[in-house]
């Protein structure tokens, strides 16, 4: 397979509390999580189901914040240690030690109390001695103390316990921090490092899974090649247990190869060649793809995906600071003309910030998605008495290897120009383009004077990082985001819902209180919201030949944890 991104930064996964790496290529490839998502379901029926993985079955506490895991016997890394209780215990924590103790380690949401929590370079080092295969009286009483909110009971279950119910909790685990890697090989092989360093030996040499194949080389930048695991638990699962799950799947193939290929034209030349019979084909090549029905097929998404696209308008820099001017901003983009000309038509209309799978939270208050109407947008700055000949350049912000990204600016930049705005579009690399948002809140805040007016929210696309509807919300429009709040907004009202959807399960007031957020939001534009996806990637999308491969699933978080298939579920044609 052919991918245009090589895993950022690397292939470590200790920087899961930085939602890293991505994209993912040993995303339930190599490391399972606790449960997952029904792909069919999700796709299919626009319903969200968590199924069991790691765990093989969960309870919950009549009061919704206490989850106990039951976990799968038996199960091995590919290393030979035993998965168990206390992996998982020193996973979690670890990563919450790396995060610098933060409270929002998991995916940015405040879930746990963890004011009672001492993990630090002293409880590492009693794991060490200890060890996690068969822990000592010492480290089992800190595993098993009931004061911190997730501990263990005995070496086969684990309890989390929430500071408040959240329903959707199960989808905080999907991915990132929900993956469980070989916590005993990571003490073996030097720890987690530091919170200034974690550990870099798991950037070329991973840390061992549980999942149907193994890393067996890695050239970085390159390529990984990966083998199918022979101590992989589920072998002998039954086609009634896989088709139940299918993410289970031991996979068709004994070995596969990912290659990072950043020419457009070389991953088409491998995909029409037969040298790579999956590949992700972007705006560059896709007109061959479309040219050719019978031989290709590529990966289209429902309308309810998670996978969007929207300009951020940065809330804290002038002029865009001036809600007139974002309003028309917003009401002065051509969005048919992105649409057709960038995307190819494979986009849904969009009012942010949740996402059409969550029906119950999606648009409420039914608003119009943005309209291009450059009479509206003139009076829009007309209303606010301002002449737009009297406004400095708006900064147009956009990476440099992001096509869609630089052809979306300059549809814009014409747009703009029609009501007096004048933009300059600054291109830079992907490092230059985050460093703004590395941080809390507050610290985007501080750092908003070189984030630039517009930017393209999430210069890859905005995905869900946890399959919950508080998702979007925590990320783009709340103070609590933690480098993903592109606008850097914050409004009280809307700040209402994003905490709400974490702590109430009442469906009256979260429908009154987002209600409220939504007219907030759509007033003060803080983002132009342009569409749901309608392919796997903008201006593209996994492509693949159809006289050889049959069928595969992808990630259930819309793109958030992988840029191509799951591997292990790819079928073959005639197989």
């Amino acid at each position: 397979m052919d991918d245009y991104l090589y895993p950022s930064p690397d292939l470590n996964q200790l920087g899961a509390f930085e939602t890293a790496p991505y994209p993912n290529w040993l995303f339930y490839t190599v490391y399972q999580s606790l449960v997952t998502a029904n792909y069919t379901a999700l796709y299919d029926q626009d319903t969200v189901q968590y199924l069991p993985v790691l765990a093989q079955n969960w309870t919950v506490s009549a009061n919704g914040t206490v989850y106990t895991f039951n976990l799968r016997p038996n199960v091995e890394f590919s290393d030979g240690n035993p998965f168990n209780s206390y992996q998982v215990w020193a996973w979690v924590w670890g990563e919450y030690y790396l995060s610098g103790n933060s409270s929002n380690w998991i995916e940015s949401y405040t879930l746990f109390n963890v004011s009672s929590v001492e993990f630090g370079p002293a409880t590492i080092a009693l794991l060490n001695s200890s060890g996690l295969i068969n822990p000592n009286s010492q480290a089992l009483a800190l595993m098993s103390n009931s004061t911190w909110p997730i501990y263990v009971n005995g070496p086969n279950q684990i309890i989390f316990r929430l500071a408040y119910p959240f329903q959707w909790f199960l989808g905080t685990l999907v991915d990132y921090i929900g993956l469980i890697p070989d916590t005993q090989w990571v003490l073996d092989h030097g720890g987690f490092g530091t919170v200034a360093a974690y550990n870099s030996n798991f950037a070329s040499n991973p840390i061992p899974g549980t999942g149907p194949y193994v890393v067996t080389s890695v050239s970085v930048n390159s390529y990984v090649t990966f083998t199918q695991n022979r101590k992989y638990w589920g072998d002998n699962l039954t086609a009634a247990q896989i088709a139940a799950d299918e993410y289970l799947d031991p996979g068709h193939v004994k070995n596969v190869v990912i290659y990072t290929k950043s020419s457009d034209v070389a991953r088409y030349t491998d995909l029409s060649t037969g040298a790579a019979p999956i590949a992700v084909i972007l705006s560059q090549d896709w007109n061959l793809v479309l040219a050719n029905p019978n031989k290709y097929g590529y990966v289209t998404l429902p309308p309810w995906t998670g996978a969007d696209f929207a300009f951020s308008l940065n809330t804290q820099l002038y002029p865009t600071n001036i809600t007139a001017v974002r309003q028309a901003i917003v009401h002065a983009i051509n969005y048919s003309g992105i649409y057709s000309e960038v995307f190819y038509g494979l986009i849904h209309p969009w009012v942010g910030p949740e996402y059409p799978e969550w029906k119950q939270f999606y648009d409420l208050g039914n608003h119009t998605p943005y309209q291009y109407n450059l009479t509206l947008a003139q009076q829009d700055l007309t209303s606010a008495g301002i002449n737009a000949s009297n406004l400095p350049a708006l900064l147009f912000r956009v990476p440099i290897d992001c096509t869609y990204c630089i052809n979306s600016a300059q549809l814009v930049q014409g747009d703009l120009a029609q009501i007096g705005l004048t933009v300059n579009i600054e291109i830079l690399s992907a490092a230059q383009i985050m460093t703004p948002f590395a941080g809390t809140y507050s610290y985007m805040v501080n750092h908003s004077a070189s984030a630039g007016n517009i930017g393209v929210a999430d210069y890859l696309w905005i995905t869900p990082i946890a399959q919950t509807p508080a998702d979007l919300w925590e990320f783009l429009v709340s103070n609590e985001s933690i480098g993903l709040n592109y606008a850097i907004y914050y409004n009280p009202v809307v700040q209402t819902c994003a905490d709400d959807l974490l702590t109430s399960s009442n469906a009256t007031l979260l429908n009154n209180v987002c209600t409220a957020a939504q007219a907030q939001i759509y007033n003060d534009a803080p983002y132009a919201w342009v569409g749901t996806l309608g392919s796997w990637t903008p201006g593209g999308s996994i492509v693949y030949d159809k006289s050889i491969i049959s069928g595969f699933l992808t990630d259930p978080l819309w793109g958030s944890g992988s840029t191509l298939p799951e591997f292990n579920t790819v079928t073959f044609v005639g197989s």
